[in-house]
């Protein structure tokens, strides 16, 4: 008796993969945009959902990374349209954000929070730029902009976070 092969079993072991090596950063990247673990968790699920479903169609055009993230930011627009998302208190205090592996100096926490209330498309920017390691080039297929256009979101957020920031390091 023959074994007959599992179509899927090649796309479920890549997506094991994908979610073993992209879980972590694709929940800060969501837990960034949203404010919530709980809604962050919720649209890292969702991403990894919508990657299963379209894996077939991915033609590797773009890095995985790439292609995940684009997805996590799609999802995290979604949830934040939604009228749930817009009518809920979702003050974002330090003890909030995600455990860090060693605890963190007071200065991150400002910096974290800062870049949480930066405007969405500064926030993508910066977030896709410094926390995922994304290129220009990456960011702009990511989000579906020009390439200047991540650049010049780049430059504006990083001169919010540079006001928002200020005058806080001599405090430290």
């Amino acid at each position: 008796m023959t074994a007959v092969k599992d179509p899927d079993s090649g796309r479920d072991q890549a997506i094991e993969r994908l979610i073993s090596e992209y879980q972590t950063p694709l929940l800060r990247l969501c837990y960034m945009q949203l404010h919530d673990r709980a809604l962050a968790e919720d649209a890292v699920q969702e991403t990894f959902l919508k990657a299963y479903r379209a894996y077939g169609q991915f033609r590797g055009q773009s890095s995985e990374k790439t292609w995940l993230s684009r997805i996590a930011v799609n999802v995290c627009r979604d949830v934040q349209r939604g009228s749930w998302f817009r009518h809920t208190d979702r003050r974002v205090t330090p003890d909030m954000l995600p455990e860090a592996a060693q605890e963190p100096a007071g200065r991150d926490i400002d910096l974290a929070l800062a870049i949480m209330n930066l405007p969405n498309k500064l926030r993508e920017a910066i977030i896709l730029y410094y926390y995922q390691d994304m290129g220009t080039e990456e960011i702009a297929e990511a989000l579906g902009i020009a390439q200047s256009s991540v650049s010049n979101r780049l430059k504006r957020g990083r001169g919010k976070l540079h006001k928002a920031l200020e005058g806080r390091d001599q405090d430290a």
